[in-house]
């Protein structure tokens, strides 16, 4: 026990830093090759920071484990909306300040309706995956065209300041970007065996390890992220984080997983996490939108809220494991 435990923490650490460094290498390569901030913004952190999930996940699938890889996907998008922005409201209220953001806000309500309407066959099959796929690559193109055409977004103005506070060589920008990578491959397969192992000492579903310890393991380069944008008062990279991870868990984590095999989904998934997903996008949406001329804004008793809504979800998937033994 003690040696899958310690594989994975050390996975977890690893995968931690090799992110951050990932993720920087990534937006200096960009900004050295010409690329607008708020397309670094939105497609290169974007998919940095969701790397964790969308390697754990296709490890897990080609292992046979999709409960690891669902668990992995969907608890990180529970995990990012309650616990990270519950967390950094806390610390400093966020304004949703961003037309682009605010874009994106109904698209990941969409894309969450998709994911849920497509679980109720209980299975993401290999055309799920696939639509789930080309939805990613129109997401891109749509993010490709207002990284070029909204220059003066508030989005991409803190992404510019955040890029050039970090600036480094093109030398040293590919090395990070190279080695974050295949660190975060060495780390992912480690976290994923050592979770595997785990879950079947204890006699837990993959799932649950999935939506729990993995789930949050793989969420730490946001949570990292967004609380220190929050210090810094850099509110639409706090929330931009966390958007564009969850379109990119229910797009192409999911979407890859399930291309490489069909994920199976288990009766609990539709009956406790999808419903629990789907509500806070939804709330997600309410709040931070702005209706009626109403400035979008997670303020600290809503923040809260969505901490409170994590830990309630959390004791849940605890208690459920208990009652079964």
């Amino acid at each position: 026990m003690m040696l899958y435990l310690s594989g994975m923490a050390a996975g977890l650490l690893l995968m931690v830093w090799s992110a951050d460094r990932f993720v920087d290498g990534a937006a200096a390569t960009a900004k050295h090759l010409g690329m607008p901030p708020l397309l670094i913004g939105m497609v290169i952190v974007g998919f940095g920071t969701s790397a964790p999930e969308m390697l754990v996940s296709a490890m897990s699938s080609l292992q046979g484990n999709p409960g690891i890889a669902l668990g992995n996907a969907y608890g990180s998008n529970i995990a990012n909306i309650s616990l990270i922005l519950g967390l950094t409201a806390l610390i400093s209220p966020i304004n949703a300040n961003s037309k682009v953001l605010k874009t994106e806000l109904p698209i990941l309500t969409l894309v969450t309706a998709v994911a849920v309407y497509q679980a109720f066959d209980k299975v993401i099959s290999t055309y799920d995956a696939v639509v789930l796929l080309v939805i990613f690559c129109v997401f891109m193109g749509w993010s490709v065209i207002k990284g070029k055409q909204e220059t003066t977004d508030s989005f991409a103005g803190e992404v510019e300041l955040n890029v050039e506070s970090k600036t480094m060589g093109i030398g040293k920008a590919v090395f990070w970007l190279v080695i974050g990578l295949l660190l975060l491959m060495a780390s992912s397969r480690l976290l994923v065996w050592g979770a595997v192992n785990i879950s079947r000492l204890l006699g837990v579903s993959d799932l649950i390890i999935g939506l729990t310890v993995v789930a949050v393991g793989t969420s730490l380069p946001e949570l990292a992220s967004s609380l220190m944008a929050a210090r810094k008062g850099e509110h639409d990279i706090a929330l931009g984080n966390v958007l564009g991870s969850n379109l990119f868990n229910t797009l192409m984590v999911v979407g890859i997983a399930g291309s490489i095999a069909p994920l199976e989904i288990s009766p609990e998934v539709l009956q406790r996490d999808m419903p629990v997903m789907g509500g806070l996008t939804l709330s997600l949406f309410i709040i931070c939108y702005g209706f009626k001329g109403r400035q979008g804004r997670i303020n600290r008793y809503e923040g809260l809220g969505l901490l409170i809504s994590y830990v309630a979800y959390s004791l849940y998937l605890i208690g459920s494991c208990v009652n079964l033994k």
